[in-house]
């Protein structure tokens, strides 16, 4: 039987087996005599107090965490719900006993957000293609879904669609798919993603869902039409659609109550399965199969589709509020102290994700349950120690991360302290090594600014080595709440697990595609697992001791010269 969190983890889950004490002694000798290689940085009183501090952070405390903020009691944690209200709580809870200082609003620990919810009216709303004069109508959830507008109660669109390749313009590598294309007052249909020569978060920035209605607006167009490739719908269309339903689209409201990250001149954005974009391109100039095989081959090009498209849209709205978890922990250095180190980790998941099955509830264990432990860890383990650093640092704990990064860029909008003064955000998705003891890592963002000396330096200390992103046509870059702060300025940092298992009767890549398949965003991320806390415990130690460098370091962090991010991103002064 499942288990579902309502009573404690076997203890099979807090338990070595005999081979895997010898690990986790291997483990703890690397956490504990690594070996300083930046030695200008920290003087020998500093590395003992970050020796010491590494120690603090214990497996036991992050599967306790885990098995808490996981169970049935708190429903998924979803944003804006009771059970994250008793998370946020919990948490508050913890970080106000380990002696931390509150970072919130008012003296509290929380910062309060103001939300809109958009919610389909599916019977009120369709998708038709007319052409020479006769109608089809593809079916809802079937043949594509459609997402909320957060301006618009009811809308509709009839016109011309125009598919436009990956709908990308970017001067910065000579490419422009919208070059010989005329979407004014049409629909643009792109495909998901970004080129693939491309470098990784450069690619992620363009395949973002955002930066694509802002581009098809850009050039005219009223509505976008998203095609999947096959091979993600296959695993993952029933999921996309379930969590649209289960989760309809929500953004934060600025003091004039208008919403964030919005496209107005987009009044409908629509993903297509595969038998949706199948109808699409039928009697296209090119066939669909024609289409992603140009774009495998880099040889895509813009032309109208058949007929027009149909579009009725309506939903009806709800105001939500939801709280961040803010707690500080004050600089020693007088000349440093103004100046703040974020790390963060994003409490919420989905909620109630699947009502009417036996389990309907997305426990969210590993996604977010165990960054947050983490992140609880390292707030401790910082709390411990003797002098604290020379910057200041918070410890942050967001909401609505599963709606779009909603609590980071809330926070990013409007933080409790002066945003000119953060220097870096160090994030924490998923516990590194959770699911698997690794041997490398991917730290995500690193690479656009010196942030990536801190990472390298640390990954050395704690025996790690450093990959590239396995999987770069994802877009992990721009998906988890890091990508706030680098669109606020901000060098930011997200260290992913690599795919090089420390466990050689574990293949790490193929392990990790099957838990993306079968149990990422659905009620089987929960405590029902063997997970691996002394390798998530080192993982921990590994963000402390980046964040710890960056704190002690007399130059803050700063964007590699002429890096794209840094480039489009950084304040002028």
């Amino acid at each position: 039987m499942r288990h579902s969190g309502t009573t404690p983890a076997p203890l099979a889950y807090q338990v070595r087996k005999p081979r895997m004490k010898r690990f986790s002694l291997a483990i703890l000798l690397a956490m504990t005599l690594y070996v300083p290689l930046r030695a200008q940085e920290l003087n020998p009183s500093d590395q003992t107090a970050a020796d010491a501090a590494i120690k603090v952070i214990r497996p036991e405390a992050i599967a306790a965490h885990m098995r808490f903020l996981s169970d049935t009691l708190l429903e998924g944690r979803g944003t804006g719900e009771r059970g994250h209200e008793i998370a946020a709580r919990y948490v508050a809870t913890e970080l106000e006993a380990m002696g931390l200082s509150p970072g919130g609003i008012d003296g509290t620990w929380f910062q309060p957000l103001p939300l809109r919810k958009a919610e389909l009216v599916a019977e009120q709303t369709s998708f038709e293609l007319v052409r020479d004069g006769k109608s089809q109508k593809l079916v809802l959830d079937q043949d594509y879904v459609i997402y909320a507008n957060l301006l618009l109660s009811d809308t509709t669109v009839d016109a011309g669609a125009v598919f436009v390749g990956y709908g990308v313009t970017s001067p910065e590598f000579q490419y422009d798919d919208y070059a010989s294309a005329d979407v004014k007052g049409k629909v643009a249909v792109v495909l998901r993603g970004a080129p693939a020569r491309f470098p990784s978060t450069e690619r992620a920035y363009f395949a973002s869902a955002l930066i694509a209605q802002q581009n098809a607006a850009a050039h005219g167009a009223v509505g976008v039409i998203v095609i999947d490739s096959p091979e993600f719908l296959r695993a993952q269309w029933n999921r996309v659609m379930l969590q649209l339903r289960a989760d309809p689209p929500m953004r934060w409201l600025d003091p004039q109550g208008a919403p964030s990250d919005t496209v107005p001149e987009i009044r409908v954005l629509v993903r297509t399965n595969q038998s949706g974009a199948e109808a699409l391109f039928a009697g296209a100039p090119k066939s669909l199969p024609e289409v992603l095989a140009a774009a495998k081959a880099d040889k895509l090009g813009p032309f109208p589709l058949p007929g027009t498209v149909r579009i009725h849209l309506a939903n009806r709205f709800t105001r939500v509020e939801s709280r961040n978890v803010i707690a500080k922990l004050t600089g020693s250095d007088p000349n440093l102290a103004n100046e703040y180190i974020v790390y963060s980790a994003h409490l919420d998941h989905l909620g109630i994700c699947r009502p009417g099955e036996a389990d309907p509830i997305c426990h969210g264990a590993s996604d977010n349950a165990s960054g947050t432990g983490a992140l609880l860890e390292i707030a401790r383990a910082f709390a411990s120690l003797p002098r604290p650093p020379r910057r200041s640092i918070l410890f942050l704990f967001v909401t609505g991360e599963e709606r779009g990064l909603l609590g980071s860029d809330y926070f990013a909008h409007y933080p409790t302290v002066p945003l000119e003064n953060i220097v870096a955000d160090v994030n924490i998705d998923g516990a590194p090594g959770l699911r698997f003891p690794i041997k490398d890592i991917v730290p995500q963002g690193a690479e656009h600014s010196t942030l990536s000396k801190d990472a390298e330096a640390a990954a050395r200390r704690m025996g790690y080595t450093i990959s590239p992103d396995p999987r770069p046509e994802e877009g992990y870059f721009t998906r988890s709440d890091q990508y706030s702060f680098v669109r606020q300025g901000v060098p930011s940092i997200k260290v992913d697990g690599g795919t090089q298992s420390a466990d050689p009767a574990i293949d790490g890549a193929t392990f990790a595609k099957n838990w993306t398949a079968t149990n990422y965003h659905t009620p089987n991320d929960n405590m029902n697992h063997h997970f691996y806390f002394d390798s998530a415990a080192k993982s921990t130690a590994l963000n402390f001791l980046i964040g710890y460098e960056v704190a002690e370091q007399s130059e803050a962090p700063a964007w590699n010269a002429g890096d794209f991010f840094g480039t489009k991103f950084a304040h002028k002064p």
